[in-house]
C-alpha cells in the first residue's frame, strides 16, 4: 500500500482551498503558491515561485492608488514581530485590471517557534453572487454589450428613465458617474483593435472592481462607461470618480514589448427631483467638456443642476 508523503499532502490541502495562498521566506521572496492563488490573479506559480513579494506583479495599492507594499510590506512585518495583518487592497490582475482583495498575512514558525517566513492569504472581496444574479438577469434582456459584458446603452437609458421617475416619486438619492477612456483612438490606430478591445475590457472590470456591486455598470458607447449608484450622497461623489480614475490609471498589460496603460477622465453629478434623461445627459456632457478642456486624467463634478 502506498502511503502520501507530509509535503504532498499539506500541497493537495493547500490546493483544495478557493483562497489563495502563498508562503514567503525570510528574504519575502515566495516559495510556493496554491491553484487558488493562480485562479485568482491569473498568475501561474512558475511566475511566481522564486520572485520578491514585493515585485512588479500584484503590485498591492489602497484606493487612492498608493504603494502599500512599498513603505508597510505586511509580510516584512509580520516576520519581524511575528503578528498576524490584514489589509484591503487592489491587486493587479495578471490581464492589468486591478481587483479587491483581502490580504491576511500570518507568521510561519519552526518546531522552536522561531519566524521562518510568513504565509498570505488572498481572498477575492467582490460580491460575486450578487453581480452573477445581476448578469443573469441582464442576458435574458439580451441587454449585455458583448465585448465588455457590461450592459449595454440602451439599458443603462432604461435604468436613467427609471431612477428619474423614482427620484419624482420618492426622493431618492442617486449619482451618475461617466467614464472616458483618454486617447482612445490612438490606442487603436497605434497598436490595433485586438489590444483596442483588450484595452475595453481591462477598463470595464477595473471600472467593476471600483464600485459596489449594487451599482449599475454599462457600457455608453466606444470608449464611454457609466455607472448609476444609489444612496450617494454629494460629498461622496468626488471621492469615488477619483477613485475610479486612479485604479484605471493603475491598470495595465504588455502587448508583445510593449506595455499598455492608459487613463481616464471621470465626471460625476446627482439626479435632481426635477432632472429629466434628457437634461441629466445634457449636464454629463458639459461635465465631460469640462474634463476635455482641463486636460486627461481628471475629474470633473457638479453637484447640482
Amino acid at each position: 500500500m502506498t502511503t502520501m508523503k507530509d509535503g504532498d499532502l499539506y500541497r493537495g490541502l493547500l490546493d483544495s482551498l478557493s483562497v489563495g495562498i502563498y508562503i514567503v521566506d525570510r528574504d519575502s521572496i515566495i516559495t510556493y503558491g496554491n491553484r487558488g492563488a493562480e485562479t485568482l490573479t491569473g498568475y501561474k506559480n512558475s511566475e511566481m515561485v522564486g520572485r520578491c513579494c514585493r515585485g512588479n506583479l500584484l503590485m498591492y495599492v489602497d484606493e487612492q492608488g498608493r504603494d502599500v507594499c512599498e513603505k508597510e510590506c505586511m509580510a516584512v512585518e509580520s516576520i519581524i514581530d511575528g503578528r498576524p495583518r490584514s489589509m484591503e487592497v487592489y491587486a493587479r490582475h495578471k490581464e492589468g485590471y486591478r481587483m479587491p482583495v483581502f490580504v491576511r498575512v500570518s507568521p510561519v514558525r519552526n518546531c522552536n517557534g522561531q519566524v521562518i517566513g510568513a504565509v498570505e492569504e488572498l481572498h477575492d472581496n467582490s460580491s460575486k453572487v450578487e453581480f452573477v444574479h445581476k448578469i443573469e438577469e441582464l442576458e435574458r434582456c439580451a441587454l449585455l454589450d458583448p465585448l465588455t459584458g457590461l450592459m449595454k446603452r440602451r439599458g443603462l437609458e432604461m435604468n436613467l428613465r427609471s431612477v428619474c421617475s423614482v427620484m419624482h416619486r420618492h426622493g431618492w438619492s442617486y449619482g451618475i458617474f461617466f467614464v472616458d477612456i483618454d486617447e482612445f483612438k490612438r490606442i487603436n490606430d497605434v497598436y490595433g483593435y485586438d489590444v483596442g478591445d483588450t484595452v475595453l475590457k481591462m477598463a470595464a472590470k477595473t471600472l467593476l472592481n471600483s464600485v459596489r456591486a449594487s451599482d449599475m455598470v454599462g457600457r455608453w458607447s466606444g470608449e464611454e462607461f457609466m455607472v448609476i449608484a444609489a444612496n450617494v450622497g454629494e460629498d461622496y461623489l468626488y471621492k469615488i470618480a477619483n477613485k475610479i480614475r486612479i485604479l484605471i490609471e493603475q491598470s495595465g498589460f504588455s502587448a508583445g514589448n510593449e506595455r499598455i496603460c492608459v487613463t481616464a477622465s471621470v465626471c460625476a453629478t446627482m439626479v435632481q427631483s426635477n432632472d429629466s434623461v434628457d437634461t441629466l445627459l445634457k449636464r454629463i456632457n458639459r461635465l465631460m467638456e469640462h474634463c476635455r478642456i482641463s486636460g486627461k486624467n481628471c475629474v470633473s463634478v457638479k453637484a447640482n443642476a
